[in-house]
């Protein structure tokens, strides 16, 4: 993960079922529809922008993108072109070559249909493989139970509770579950992805 200009550029990731595309303005209108599946914005365990908050949300995120530290994404559905989520990298930290996935979130209608699987393998790929990651790590909210399981599923390693680590929107001192992925586990996490995925495909 050098300084290297190209390196500092974000792509489009393409998989089968979904391309995570940067994050812009102009994806407010769709990222509220995408929320407004399932009012996602109503959850008490993670914070996902709605209406009031959109136009916030995207500014904050392409902040932390001029400055290097974030690279965020919208989940686009490749079969519609459809808007179904957003997710990024952040906590970049290129000295030493680590970073964090998150502010995932998906609308309902597609939160078991195999999409988050393929935007995690997409994400790590280019972490581990092209900004050559020694660690990439995973925060969720301690009551998030979904969450916590959803992590664990794609192989990483729950390491601890951080206590009081944010305060949520209601004043909430959220404990924070941290995992992580590292390195010597990459291809291991990466084959058990891959045969999720395929396992997805074959129903």
């Amino acid at each position: 993960m050098s300084h290297n200009v190209s390196e500092l550029v974000q792509p489009t990731l393409v998989g089968t079922l979904v391309e995570l595309h940067p994050l812009r303005s102009e994806h407010a209108s769709g990222l509220l529809a995408a929320a407004a599946d399932g009012e996602l914005w109503n959850m008490s365990v993670t914070v996902v922008p709605g209406p009031t908050t959109m136009h916030a949300y995207i500014a904050s995120a392409l902040e932390g993108k001029r400055a290097g530290t974030v690279m965020p994404f919208v989940i686009v559905r490749r079969d519609t072109g459809a808007l179904v989520g957003s997710t990024r990298f952040w906590k970049i930290d290129r000295a030493n070559r680590k970073m964090e996935i998150g502010h995932t979130w998906l609308s309902e209608s597609v939160q078991r249909s195999g999409v988050n699987t393929e935007a995690k393998l997409l994400l790590l790929t280019h972490a581990f493989e092209v900004m050559s990651a020694v660690r990439v790590q995973f925060t969720t909210d301690e009551l998030n139970e979904k969450s916590r399981a959803a992590i664990l599923r794609i192989g990483a390693k729950q390491e601890g509770i951080v206590r009081h680590e944010r305060i949520m929107p209601d004043g909430r001192k959220r404990n924070s579950v941290r995992f992580s992925i590292i390195d010597s586990e990459w291809a291991d996490v990466k084959t058990l992805l891959l045969h999720k995925i395929a396992r997805s495909a074959a129903y």
